[in-house]
């Protein structure tokens, strides 16, 4: 408990590090991050050589100064492609939204998981919403599976199923369905008595970019009206996928 305890303290004092650096002031000394941060000098080096180690902080000179390494960089490239895919699919999910009544969500991936970038709740009294931010494994539910199908051989499905009751052998299966219907469904899997729709879309590279997600209670969604959600997540995926430069939709 108490390794797990500075473990955590670690990670937040490296963090306080990143942002002592701004703007205007990109390149700082030791000397300038010890009145920054409340650390001691050997805490203060220890840090910095490991987060250097990682690529998130580089240095040069004598003496040495620090600033904002490319692993920051590559964080900052995911961070903006994220918020230029929610902005594009914003006339996609109000239409969904408007069509549906129910809440739509899109998720990209990230790593072996999935996250929620952008949500319209719905406006009805019985409804279920995640937020902005909701993190799940991609190999559970349907927005994660309808980007699994079209991220992950059947080979690597071991892989992405790590540390789940999933069998990878099932859900290969469950993938090539989904691949072929072009949408997935989930009921009952995250939240109790709540169904899920989801249809992938994909960039101007032809990979994947994310999944524009319908969810509800199973009261209102039945399975013909699951079925037509998912024409609906088609269509409004499709036109997603021609806003991210993606010409060959299906």
């Amino acid at each position: 408990m108490t390794q797990d305890t500075d473990s955590v303290r670690a990670v937040g004092r490296a963090l306080d590090i990143l942002k002592a650096f701004t703007a205007q002031d990109a390149e700082l000394s030791a000397s300038e991050l010890l009145a920054r941060v409340t650390l001691s000098r050997p805490t203060l080096y220890r840090l910095l050589y490991t987060l250097q180690a990682h690529g998130f902080l580089a240095s040069e000179g004598e003496p040495q100064r620090f600033r904002l390494g490319p692993a920051v960089a590559q964080l900052a490239h995911t961070w903006s492609a994220s918020l230029d895919i929610a902005s594009l699919a914003q006339p996609m999910m109000r239409q969904l939204w408007r069509d549906s009544g129910e809440t739509v969500a899109l998720f990209v991936p990230q790593g072996v998981m999935r996250v929620c970038i952008a949500e319209l709740p719905s406006a009805q009294a019985l409804s279920f919403k995640r937020g902005s931010g909701y993190q799940e494994r991609i190999a559970i539910g349907a927005s994660g599976r309808v980007m699994l199908a079209h991220l992950a051989s059947d080979a690597e499905l071991p892989h992405w199923t790590q540390g789940t009751d999933i069998d990878p052998k099932q859900l290969a299966l469950d993938l090539t369905a989904i691949r072929t219907q072009g949408y997935a469904t989930s009921q009952n899997e995250l939240i109790q008595g709540a169904v899920a729709v989801a249809a992938p879309c994909f960039n101007g590279a032809g990979k994947l970019a994310g999944a524009l997600t319908v969810f509800g209670p199973a009261v209102r969604i039945n399975t013909a009206q699951a079925r037509a959600f998912g024409a609906l997540l088609k269509e409004q995926a499709q036109a997603l996928s021609r806003a991210l430069g993606y010409a060959q939709v299906v």
